[in-house]
């Protein structure tokens, strides 16, 4: 009886040693990820993402016969960088729009004025510049309304 005992205890302990199976990666068909999955890689509703559809025009995801949202790779990436701008750097809905229309369109484009755009490097130094000093312009006026809300 105790060797039936100790048998299944050492079972037990074997199987807890066992690996840990691998996080769940989203299942593909053929290369389109649908909503759900999207969602959870994104960490944002699937309504949200439907929202951002609306509002950003070059999200595009393709849309199966029974209508059901299909989204490619290239779709996810600018899901995830939507994010970001929106969720980690403080972007609103039409900064983040914009920035990624310029993004998109000044890749090796022309100036309004007819000028050549500066070289990437140089033209993301820039805009790192212009965003450093908005967020320290927010910052110091975010500063002076506190001060004011204490008067």
């Amino acid at each position: 009886m105790e060797e039936v005992a100790l048998e299944a205890v050492r079972k037990s302990n074997v199987s807890s040693l066992a690996p840990m199976p691998e996080p769940e990666q989203p299942e593909k068909s053929d290369g389109y990820y649908p909503i759900g999955d999207v969602s959870r890689l994104a960490n944002v509703k699937p309504f949200v993402l439907r929202y951002w559809e609306e509002e950003f025009p070059m999200l595009q995801p393709f849309k199966s016969p029974s209508g059901r949202r299909l989204y490619r790779q290239e779709d996810v990436d600018l899901v995830l960088k939507i994010r970001r701008l929106l969720y980690d750097e403080g972007f609103t809905i039409a900064g983040a729009r914009r920035f990624l229309l310029e993004s998109a369109g000044t890749d090796g484009a022309a100036g309004e004025n007819g000028e050549a755009a500066l070289p990437s490097s140089q033209s993301a130094t820039a805009a790192e510049l212009n965003r450093k000093m908005l967020l320290d312009l927010r910052d110091s006026l975010r500063s002076f309304l506190t001060l004011l809300e204490r008067k």
